[in-house]
C-alpha cells in the first residue's frame, strides 16, 4: 500500500472514530449515557450511513452516476434508503421495545406525526449520499485534471521537439549555401568553414537535446558561429559582438538565438555594400537581454535559402517555452533592422 493510499485508510478510520465516540466525547459523564439509547439513535444510523457513504463511493457513482445513468442512481439510492428507515424502525420495536414505546407514547401526547420523524430521517441519510459524490466528484476532477495537464505536457514536448528538429535542418542548410559560395573562390576558407561548422554541429546534435544548457555555452556557440560566417563575407562588412563574461549560473534553452544571428547574415550582408552587424548580450538578474542590428537588405522574392523559417520558428518556441516571461520585438528604423528579445529565464 503506498503512502497516499495509507493516509487515506487512516484518515477515513480517524472520521470513525470520531463520529463512534461522540456520544461520549458530548455528555458530561458516562453514567448519564443510555447506552441502548445511543446504540439506537446513534450507532445503528451511523452504520447504514457508513454503508451508504462506501457502497455510493465504491459502487454506484462510478457505475451509474459518471456515466450518465442517473435515474438507475437515484432509484438505487432511493431503495437502500427505504430500505434503512423500515430496518431502523423494525430493530428498534425488535431490540429496544422499551425505547420505541416510550417513543410511541410521547408522539400520541405532544410529537409531531411519525411521517415527519420519517421524513427526516430520509434527509438525513441522505447526508453521507451527498458526502460521498462531493468527494467522488473532487477526485475525479483532480484526476482529469492531472491528465488534461500531462496531455498538454506531452503535446507542449513534441512541438518543441518538432521544432528543435526543424531547426537543425535549416541552420544546416543556410550553413551549407555560404560554405558553397566559398568553395570556388577561397577554397581554403571553405574548408576552414567546414571544420567550423562540424564543430557547431556536434554542439547541435549532442549537446542541446537537454530542456536547458548553461547560456555560456549558447553564447560559445553564436561566437563561433559568428566567426565562421565572418570567413565569407567582404571587408566591406563589420561585424561587432559584445556578450557577457560570465552567465551568471543562468540556464536557457537550447538554439534560441541562433536563428536572429542567421537572419542578420542573411538579410544585412551584400557584397557591394558597406554594412554592418551589432550584436549585444547583457544578463541581469536572471533575465537575458539580447539585441541584434543589421542593415535591411532583404533578399529577392525568388531567393528561397533557408525557407524563411527561422524567425518562426523562435517566436513558436517563446510562446512554447516562455509563457509571458519573454519579450520579442523587430523593428525597421533609418533602414536597419534591429531585433530585441528578452527573457526571463526563472
Amino acid at each position: 500500500m503506498d503512502k497516499n493510499k495509507k493516509i487515506t485508510v487512516f484518515s477515513h478510520l480517524l472520521v470513525w472514530i470520531v463520529l463512534v465516540s461522540m456520544p461520549y466525547m458530548l455528555s458530561a459523564s458516562t453514567q448519564q449515557l443510555n447506552i441502548n439509547r445511543v446504540v439506537a439513535h446513534f450507532w445503528i444510523p451511523l452504520g447504514f450511513y457508513a454503508v451508504i457513504f462506501y457502497f455510493n463511493y465504491f459502487v454506484l457513482i462510478d457505475r451509474y452516476l459518471f456515466v450518465e445513468k442517473t435515474l438507475k442512481f437515484i432509484a438505487f439510492n432511493c431503495l437502500i434508503i427505504a430500505l434503512f428507515v423500515f430496518l431502523k424502525e423494525l430493530i428498534e420495536s425488535t431490540f429496544f421495545e422499551e425505547l420505541s414505546r416510550n417513543f410511541q407514547v410521547d408522539k400520541k401526547n405532544q410529537g409531531p406525526p411519525i411521517r415527519m420523524f420519517i421524513y427526516i430521517q430520509s434527509i438525513s441519510y441522505m447526508a453521507p449520499l451527498l458526502f460521498a459524490i462531493a468527494i467522488k466528484s473532487t477526485k475525479r476532477w483532480v484526476k482529469i485534471e492531472a491528465e488534461r495537464k500531462d496531455a498538454a505536457n506531452v503535446k507542449l514536448q513534441s512541438e518543441l521537439q518538432h521544432l528543435h528538429y526543424q531547426l537543425q535542418p535549416h541552420f544546416f542548410f543556410n550553413s551549407l549555401n555560404n560554405i558553397y559560395s566559398l568553395v570556388d573562390v577561397m577554397p581554403e576558407q571553405a574548408k576552414t568553414s567546414i571544420h567550423g561548422l562540424g564543430k557547431l554541429m556536434r554542439y547541435m546534435l549532442y549537446e542541446t537535446n537537454m530542456e536547458l544548457v548553461p547560456l555560456s555555452k549558447e553564447i560559445d556557440f553564436m561566437k563561433k558561429y559568428t566567426d565562421l560566417m565572418k570567413l565569407r563575407v567582404s571587408d566591406k562588412t563589420v561585424v561587432n559582438y559584445k556578450f557577457p563574461s560570465t552567465d551568471f549560473g543562468i540556464k536557457i534553452a537550447p538554439l534560441l538565438f541562433i536563428s536572429l544571428v542567421e537572419n542578420a547574415f542573411k538579410h544585412g550582408v551584400a557584397a557591394n555594400k558597406e554594412s554592418s552587424i551589432d550584436i549585444n548580450m547583457t544578463c541581469e538578474n536572471k533575465t537575458v537581454f539580447f539585441t541584434i542590428e543589421n542593415d535591411n537588405l532583404p533578399k529577392k522574392t525568388n531567393d528561397k535559402s533557408g525557407s524563411g523559417i527561422g524567425l518562426q520558428n523562435l517566436e513558436k518556441r517563446l510562446q512554447l517555452l516562455y509563457p509571458k516571461k519573454h519579450i520579442f520585438k523587430t523593428a525597421i528604423q533609418d533602414n536597419r533592422f534591429k531585433v530585441t528579445l528578452q527573457i526571463e529565464t526563472d
